[in-house]
């Protein structure tokens, strides 16, 4: 499905990505951790197509189409979901009228016409009733005075609703309480799918404890230096980074 090869990248020609090679398929979830500054962020950017960061070298495939000179706009169309650290606020814009929105402009984009009112209405439904967001929530102005939970479920929302083929989640448990965390993980759970893949950038074990991932990636100095099952998020649990930061230098 995404097939990422020695990939180089730089912001304000600082290299951040230094040979990233992974390779996620259908149906698994893996999750990328690392300390602070190792390329986690960045690496999620580049994938999603963000202006601001250059690919210097290696290359991004989906379903063998290779994404270099493919938009932001153009990837999320193609099924790149890709949750931010910290959502902006859309005052005046409710979150059903966003989902709208963004519903029809993916379908104009494939050109389909806009969905029906009626269909419409019953999607929204259907997938608030499965996040258990009530529906008070979805007329409120999109992420204006929300809750860290709010705006991370409502994230989670707009992932069901689009239902895209690879759902990038930037440190979806930042800020999150233990019942917040609880509610977002039992999202990205049940929209989970043979069809879909996730991939879940994290600094802490706790989120491994409610989506279990297939495989553990580590990121170190803009490199994968581990990588393995969900045993290896308890071994950094136990010691911290800097064991694996000790292996990356000898």
């Amino acid at each position: 499905m995404l097939k990422i090869k020695n990939l180089h990248a730089s912001v304000e020609d600082k290299e951040i990505l230094r040979g990233i090679n992974l390779e996620v398929k259908a149906g698994e979830v893996h999750a990328i951790m690392g300390p602070n500054g190792s390329g986690k962020s960045t690496l999620a950017s580049v994938i999603a197509g963000k202006d601001e960061f250059e690919v210097t070298e290696g290359s991004i495939e989906l379903y063998g189409e290779d994404l270099e000179d493919i938009s932001p706009e153009e990837r999320a169309h193609m099924g790149v979901f890709l949750s931010f650290q910290y959502p902006v606020e859309i005052p005046g814009v409710s979150v059903t009228n966003f989902m709208k929105t963004a519903i029809n402009e993916s379908r104009k984009a494939k050109g389909l016409e806009d969905m029906p009112a009626k269909e419409m209405l019953k999607l929204i439904r259907e997938k608030s009733e499965l996040l258990e967001i009530d529906r008070k929530f979805l007329s409120r102005s999109l992420n204006e005075g929300f809750s860290g939970g709010e705006k991370k479920r409502n994230e989670i929302f707009q992932m069901a609703m689009l239902e895209p083929k690879v759902a990038i989640l930037d440190e979806t448990d930042s800020g999150l309480d233990i019942d917040a965390l609880r509610i977002v993980a039992n999202g990205v759970n049940k929209l989970k799918s043979k069809d879909n893949a996730v991939i879940l950038i994290t600094h802490y074990q706790r989120l491994l404890e409610y989506i279990v991932p297939d495989f553990v990636h580590v990121l170190h100095n803009g490199k994968i230096v581990k990588s393995g099952g969900k045993e290896l998020a308890l071994e950094l649990e136990e010691k911290g980074y800097d064991w694996l930061k000790q292996e990356a230098t000898v």
